[in-house]
Parts: structure tokens; C-alpha cells; sequence
């Protein structure tokens, strides 16, 4: 049975039989049957490795947290979610760091992921539960963002490398260029995008890294 613990970067969680390259929680958003009941259980949304320190897990297990997974960090990223403290440390270190220096104005400083949670919660949602969206001129965004560009409705496409990718469950495909005045509509949370503007590089699918 393919079960709903996949991500898109529409932050929605979908039944998808692809694996993803990370695994994601939210707190516990399944009933005893395995079956989604609610979109989040806690602040914090974290990303975690698929395997550390030998821990094995039954998926979706009663009472415990919804093991959710993802394409890749950028998918992630534009879900709302961020590095976890303990399996993703160092990153979470670089995440912190990218956060001051682009969220707070505080470049060499490191921000506290206290203070990072509440304000990733307020961008990635609305009161409803939709996911909370903003346009820009394509020009102004980093790479690593998750954006729709105009007149594709639905699709989610990842700014790398001069490219606008198409998302897909499975990789990245059909790169197309556009235009730096064109205004996108950007998935990703507002707070993200400074902090990749700060310079944090989320790691990729394996599909976005052209073949040499």
C-alpha cells in the first residue's frame, strides 16, 4: 500500500509511491489506521536523514510522529520545513548562520532556532492552512527557490543555475529560461528566500545537476 507521507512543494502531503532522498516530521498527523488527519502537529517542520546511527523506524506507527519525505532539501524548503538539530546538525549550523545574516541583519552571527520556528510557521501558512505565497520579479530570487511561473497553474519548478526545472515526484526536467522582469509566484517561504539569498545552498536532486 503506497502510503500519504510525500511532499510536494505546494507543502501538500500526497500518496506517492517514488522514495524521496529525505525524510521529513511534523509531529504526528496520522490516526491508528495510517491515514492523514491533519497537516501539522507541532511548530517546528524538520528535514532528517533517511538513515542515522542505525535507528529503525516503523513507518507510521500509533502515536508516534508522521514520517513525511521529500524529493530533496529544495522541495523541503519550499514545503516550510528546515534542518533538524540532531541527524542534520551541521546544516541546521549553516541554516542558522544564513538566517542571521539575511532574516536579522546580523551577518557572523548564528540565529537561535527558537527564534526561527514561529517566524517559519507564520510564512508558510495562512490562518486556513494554505499554503502563504508572494510574487517577485524572477530576477531578484536565488537559486534554490520553488516558484510557478505564469500560466502554469499546479506546477512547481526550482530556479537553478539559470533554469527554471519542472518538479516532478521523481526528479527535474523541461529547463526553461525567463525573463528577469518576469513576476513568478514563489512557493518557497519569504524567510527562505533570504536565508538562500544569504547564501544557504539546499542540497538537489540528483535530476538538476546537468551531466558533465
Amino acid at each position: 500500500m503506497t502510503l500519504q507521507n510525500r511532499v510536494t512543494p505546494f507543502g501538500e502531503i500526497v500518496a506517492i509511491a517514488a522514495r524521496g532522498t529525505l525524510m521529513g516530521n511534523r509531529g504526528c498527523l496520522h490516526d491508528d489506521e495510517r491515514r492523514i488527519v491533519k497537516s501539522s502537529a507541532r511548530v517546528a517542520w524538520v528535514t532528517c536523514r533517511l538513515a542515522w546511527q542505525d535507528i529503525q523506524r516503523t513507518i507510521t506507527a500509533p502515536g508516534k510522529y508522521t514520517e513525511l519525505f521529500f524529493l530533496d532539501e529544495a522541495t523541503a524548503l519550499a514545503a516550510g520545513h528546515r534542518p533538524c538539530g540532531d541527524c542534520r546538525a551541521e546544516r541546521l549550523v549553516e541554516f542558522e548562520r544564513a538566517w542571521a545574516a539575511g532574516v536579522e541583519g546580523r551577518p557572523g552571527a548564528a540565529a537561535l532556532v527558537q527564534n526561527i520556528d514561529p517566524v517559519m510557521k507564520r510564512d508558510r501558512t495562512e490562518r486556513n492552512g494554505v499554503q502563504r505565497r508572494f510574487t517577485a520579479r524572477a530576477g531578484g530570487l536565488p537559486d534554490g527557490v520553488m516558484v510557478q511561473l505564469p500560466g502554469e497553474e499546479g506546477i512547481a519548478r526550482l530556479k537553478w543555475r539559470g533554469q527554471y526545472l519542472k518538479w516532478s515526484p521523481t526528479g527535474y526536467g523541461h529547463p526553461t529560461a525567463v525573463e528577469e522582469k518576469t513576476t513568478v509566484t514563489v512557493l518557497t517561504p519569504a524567510c527562505t528566500v533570504k536565508v538562500l539569498a544569504a547564501g544557504y545552498v539546499p542540497e538537489v536532486h540528483a535530476s538538476a545537476i546537468p551531466s558533465s
